[in-house]
């Protein structure tokens, strides 16, 4: 995710934010011109105090939140299901993203350089990955888990269970953190191969892509973080509406638990798919050198980046919103009364799971 710095900082050297250079004299390519307007330290200082601001608040939210829900649920026996299994694994997805990125981009905006090493580059940019994937793929579960919640509601009883929720989970982080190998070989510090001289700033390693052509990457990663997990949980939601209007006869209390469940679930990816959308589009552009070099332009990166960020602390909010359980069992855990358990006994059975789906916090 650092690279989205790179066609700023390689397009008009190290401060990209002097995007309003007098183009009588000079071009923005042109590294010897000396002619800066007020605007571009106006913009360097907004970026300065916007970007520390933003992702401080969001870190913050992110720890605090994906911390609770764990909690919450690990303290909790009676609120261990299937689908509270996967919003753990979330949780801790979102928790990993906000501790390995954030801080590192927001480093990256302000100092538009790496100061951390060649080593640490590899691992932040490979976690960075690791974490994004781990994230959709969980929803991409959930959405399967209501998919035979819905339509196999009794032939799934067998394989909805907390111990193959879990195998699933971990079968999914082995894939990815495999899958996300060449990451390590193809990121790694390279030396800004044009950069304007400034006696503030010297020129400094800049943690990156190293292959030439950054398409292939990020085209790839378009693909398979976002194109197809949706277009996976899309499908599993189509097939869960036709089922619905064909009018399944099940109980009306089963019946409110799936649509309650399944609504927080559609929640959930929704602000997902908003949240990454252009963030996602403005790194494929830039990758195929469609993305212009502005003052606006830069500005809007930096709200599409505090809009992706924002979905690692935005689902414990949802959760509080949308399931009383949760809210429930978060006073407990403020209060330091006893476990809650929303069954009012103990951990959720084969039965009690079949006869109302509702297995949310």
């Amino acid at each position: 995710m650092l690279e989205e710095m790179d066609g700023f900082s390689n397009q008009n050297s190290s401060r990209w934010w002097d995007t309003s250079i007098n183009t009588t004299n000079c071009t923005s390519m042109d590294l010897n011109c000396d002619e800066y307007p007020s605007t571009g330290e106006l913009n360097e200082s907004m970026v300065k105090v916007v970007v520390p601001i933003f992702f401080g608040i969001i870190g913050l939210l992110g720890l605090v939140g994906n911390s609770l829900v764990v909690i919450v649920v690990a303290l909790n026996p009676g609120m261990r299901s299937t689908t509270n299994i996967l919003i753990i694994n979330l949780a801790i997805a979102d928790l990993l993203f906000v501790i390995f990125c954030i801080p590192f981009t927001a480093t990256d905006y302000i100092l538009l350089y790496w100061p951390f090493g060649d080593t640490w580059c590899k691992i932040v940019q490979y976690l960075i990955i690791v974490t994004v994937c781990a994230s959709v793929y969980t929803l991409v579960l959930m959405s399967l888990d209501r998919y035979l919640a819905v339509v196999h509601p009794i032939a799934s009883m067998t394989v909805r269970t907390e111990n193959h929720a879990f195998l699933a989970t971990c079968f999914a982080w082995l894939i990815i953190l495999t899958a996300s190998i060449p990451v390590l070989i193809i990121h790694g510090e390279i030396y800004p191969s044009l950069q304007r001289p400034s006696s503030q700033r010297p020129n400094q390693m800049m943690c990156r892509i190293r292959l030439d052509d950054r398409v292939v990457f990020q085209v790839t990663f378009f693909l398979l973080s976002y194109v197809i997990p949706l277009t996976l949980i899309c499908g599993l939601y189509i097939c869960m509406l036709i089922r619905l209007w064909r009018g399944a006869r099940t109980s009306a209390e089963s019946r409110r638990g799936r649509r309650r469940v399944t609504r927080l679930v559609i929640v959930v990816v929704g602000v997902f798919a908003f949240c990454w959308c252009p963030l996602q589009l403005i790194l494929v552009a830039k990758s195929l050198d469609f993305y212009p070099l502005s003052t606006a332009s830069v500005m809007f990166q930096i709200a599409s980046h505090v809009l992706a960020y924002m979905n690692s602390c935005v689902n414990p909010i949802l959760y509080a919103f949308l399931s009383e359980n949760f809210r429930k069992a978060f006073r407990k855990i403020i209060y330091c009364r006893p476990r809650y358990n929303p069954q009012g006994i103990g951990p959720p059975t084969k039965t009690t799971r079949a006869a109302s789906s509702g297995d949310i916090l």
